[in-house]
C-alpha cells in the first residue's frame, strides 16, 4: 500500500482497488475479526482518503475518529469521510460486513447522491443505531451486494452494485436525518452545505467571513445571516472550529511545534495562532497538547 504524507505530516491511506473485482472505486467484504493484529497498528494516527462504512453485528471494539472514541457495538453503522484522523486503539472479535468506495463513486453517481446526508455528513456523525426492521432492511441490501459483487460473470454488475448502494444510502441517510437534528430542506440548508465544502477545502487559505462570501458571490452580511438561520451558529464558528479541530489533531496526533502548525494552516504569526487557540479551547496549544496525551496515553 502506497502511504501518503502530505496532509501535515499525518500518515494518509488512498483507497486500495479490489483487482479481482470489475469495479474499481468500490470494495466490500464480510467482517470476521478473530485473529490479532499487529501491535505496530495500534495507536497510529491515519486518514482514510475514501469513505469507509461498516455494519457491526457482533463484538466490539474500540476505535478514535477526531479524538473522539467510539466503542463498537453490536447492530450498529458506522461511517466516515475522508480526510478524518483515525486511530485503532484496541480490537476485539466481531462480525459484520465492510465496505468503502473513492470519491469518484459519489461523483458518477451524481448530484442527489453527493447530497445525501450519510455523505455530507453536516453533523459529524460516525454511527447509527439499527432497529430490528432497519437490521432486515440493511443486512438483505448488503448481502444482496456481497453476491452481485462475488458474481463477476453477471452482465451490469456494476449497474446492480450502484443500485444497491443507492438504496442503502438513501435508507440511511433517513436513519441519519432521524437520528441527528436536521432543519427542513430547502435552497437555505443547500447554500449551508456548500459553504461548509468551501471551509473544507479552504480553512488553511482563507480565515474570514469575507473570503467564503467572495467564492460564494454574496455578501458576508447575508452569507452570515443564512448561516446562522441554518445552524444556529455565525459563520465565522463554523471557520473557527474547523482550524481548531484541524489544530487539535496535529497537536495530538503529530510532533509538530505550535509555531510548524501555525505555518501550516496559514498564521503568518505563530503568536497570533496561540492567541487564536486559547480564545477557542481556553488554553494554548502546548497546554492542549500536554492534556489530552495524558488522558489518553
Amino acid at each position: 500500500m502506497k502511504i501518503e504524507t502530505e496532509e501535515h505530516n499525518i500518515p494518509k491511506y488512498p483507497f486500495e482497488a479490489d483487482m479481482n473485482s470489475g469495479n474499481p472505486m468500490f470494495r466490500i467484504h464480510r467482517i470476521d475479526h478473530k485473529t490479532n493484529y499487529k501491535k505496530s497498528e495500534f495507536l497510529v494516527p491515519h486518514r482514510k482518503d475514501y469513505y469507509f462504512f461498516a455494519f457491526v453485528k457482533q463484538g466490539n471494539s474500540r476505535h478514535w475518529i477526531d479524538m473522539k472514541p467510539y466503542t463498537l457495538q453490536p447492530d450498529t453503522f458506522y461511517f466516515t469521510t475522508p480526510h478524518q484522523v483515525h486511530l485503532k486503539e484496541e480490537t476485539k472479535p466481531f462480525t459484520g460486513v465492510g465496505f468503502s468506495f473513492n470519491s469518484d463513486f459519489p461523483e458518477l453517481e451524481g448530484e442527489a447522491f453527493k447530497a445525501l446526508p450519510i455523505i455530507q455528513n453536516p453533523y459529524n456523525g460516525h454511527e447509527l443505531k439499527l432497529n430490528p426492521d432497519d437490521l432486515t432492511f440493511v443486512e438483505d441490501i448488503l448481502d444482496k451486494t456481497l453476491i452481485e459483487y462475488h458474481n463477476k460473470e453477471a452482465d451490469w454488475q456494476n449497474n446492480m452494485i450502484s443500485a444497491y448502494m443507492r438504496v442503502l444510502m438513501i435508507y440511511l441517510s433517513r436513519l441519519y436525518n432521524e437520528q441527528f437534528t436536521m432543519k427542513e430542506a430547502g435552497p437555505n440548508r443547500d447554500l449551508l452545505k456548500r459553504f461548509t465544502n468551501h471551509i473544507e477545502e479552504s480553512f488553511a487559505q482563507y480565515h474570514e467571513v469575507n473570503d467564503y462570501a467572495e467564492l460564494m458571490n454574496l455578501s458576508p452580511g447575508h452569507l452570515s445571516e443564512l448561516v446562522k438561520e441554518q445552524s444556529g451558529k455565525p459563520a465565522i464558528t463554523h471557520i473557527h472550529e474547523r482550524i481548531s479541530l484541524e489544530a487539535k489533531r496535529l497537536l495530538f496526533h503529530t510532533e509538530q511545534s505550535a509555531k510548524e502548525i501555525a505555518f501550516s494552516l496559514g498564521f503568518e504569526d505563530a503568536s497570533y495562532f496561540n492567541r487564536f487557540f486559547k480564545r477557542i479551547n481556553g488554553q494554548t496549544p502546548l497546554q492542549y497538547r500536554q492534556q489530552i496525551r495524558e488522558m489518553y496515553h
